[in-house]
């Protein structure tokens, strides 16, 4: 046997210590210190995430991109890039066991509709899980070029005698959005009727996936759309609209898209969702921070995320808006955040609004328990824990952010969404 001079270890010793303080660095990786640590690994190793190509989306690219599934124990998270809404809808029914997904990037009120079967097939009930929220404000609804005279912006009223003579004509005016009942939606029906025109019978609303508005708004399918990024700033580069309205001008930091998980998956593997949701947690301070908003921009360009050129993606990254239309803003309050402000926290408060907003366009009946299917939904119990885990100092004293004011002055207390219901004009409910 051959011996070495250090202390008189073996060979085979000492590659039985180096293989065990491998071992140990790796889990350390896995298993970072704190109470994470000290508790039992995840469940699971494995999960199938949907994504759809929107800026907001990047907390889940970029937590399987710099390895913060792997830094928490999750080595076996695929990130899978979705067609639409209505696919992620379809495959998270699928579940991956039936070559599905178990979670996703998604609009906020979707885990709400999909819980209860309204938008399933044949009215199948799903059970979801909200987990985190991935960012607030800065979607946007853009007008096609054949309305630039009217500089349409905040004010939808602009379009409003326009729309009624398309509607005279025989063609009433379409305006696009990527989910009934979704956070985009909600955003072009409040600006039309906040404006006077009403979203089910002065124009026809389409469904379009998000990657699909520019190109279907350059060959005249549409008139106007809401969506994300980076699908506005392409429309204004590529020249053929403009924004009228930064979603954040109409509700000042608005919760947008979520991090949710089948409610099954959860139940089954409780430490893996968190483990999950703290990847997600670093992956959105990551996004968050100026110094990493061009490589972020690189990254989610690629062609296995997005498809698109960075040029279209960085500059509303950054807070630098050119809306198309002659106006340009630099350093933007309403730039899309991920982490500050509390972003990443799920109010249970926002998704009051949500389900409000939903029974004020008939999604859901005047009689739901709003304040009992959010509780069964919203899992911010979980979100607290993985940030407790992380070291996060800054946590939501409470599950509300209180009242909350629209650019119309219209407010919404969540404690009486009654009185916000009765406050508007436009509504289907009696």
């Amino acid at each position: 046997m051959i011996k070495f001079s250090t202390g008189g270890l073996t060979r085979r010793g000492l590659l039985k210590t180096t293989a065990t303080a491998a071992l140990l660095g790796a889990a350390k990786t896995a298993f970072p210190t704190g109470a994470f640590a000290q508790s039992a690994g995840p469940e699971t190793t494995k999960a199938v995430l949907g994504f759809i190509a929107l800026t907001d989306s990047a907390p889940l690219i970029i937590a399987k991109e710099k390895g913060f599934f792997d830094k928490y124990g999750m080595t076996e998270v695929d990130v899978v890039k979705q067609a639409s809404w209505g696919t992620t809808r379809d495959n998270l029914v699928l579940g991956s066991a039936g070559a599905g997904i178990d979670g996703a990037h998604i609009l906020t009120p979707m885990p709400y509709l999909i819980s209860t079967g309204k938008v399933t097939q044949n009215n199948q009930t799903l059970p979801m899980a909200i987990l985190a929220r991935l960012n607030l404000d800065a979607q946007a609804i853009s007008v096609g070029g054949a309305y630039a005279d009217l500089k349409v912006g905040l004010d939808a009223s602009a379009l409003k005698e326009a729309f009624a003579r398309k509607k005279a004509e025989g063609a009433a005016a379409k305006v696009a959005m990527t989910f009934p009942g979704g956070t985009h939606d909600l955003w072009l029906r409040y600006w039309l009727a906040a404006g006077g025109i009403d979203p089910d019978t002065d124009v026809e609303t389409i469904v379009v996936p998000p990657p699909q508005m520019v190109a279907n708004m350059k060959v005249g399918t549409m008139d106007c759309f809401c969506v994300g990024e980076p699908w506005n700033e392409q429309l204004v580069n590529q020249k053929i609209g403009y924004t009228a309205v930064n979603t954040a001008e109409i509700w000042n930091e608005h919760p947008e898209k979520s991090f949710a998980m089948r409610a099954d998956w959860v139940e089954k593997s409780p430490r893996a969702a968190k483990a999950l949701t703290m990847a997600i947690q670093e992956a959105a301070q990551w996004c968050d921070d100026m110094a990493n908003k061009e490589e972020l921009a690189k990254i989610v360009g690629k062609r296995s995320w997005f498809n698109v050129p960075p040029k279209d993606i960085v500059d509303r990254l950054k807070g630098e808006y050119d809306y198309g239309n002659g106006k340009l803003v630099e350093a933007s309050p309403h730039l899309m955040k991920f982490w500050r402000d509390h972003a990443s926290y799920p109010y249970q408060s926002h998704d009051a609004w949500f389900l409000t907003e939903n029974i004020r366009w008939g999604k859901f009946a005047p009689d739901t328990d709003i304040k009992a299917l959010v509780a069964k939904v919203n899992r911010e119990d979980i979100w607290r824990e993985a940030a407790k885990d992380l070291g996060v100092a800054d946590i939501p004293s409470s599950t509300s952010r209180g009242i909350e004011k629209f650019f119309d002055g219209k407010v919404f207390d969540p404690a009486d969404p009654q009185a916000y219901l009765k406050s508007l004009s436009i509504s289907r409910v009696a």
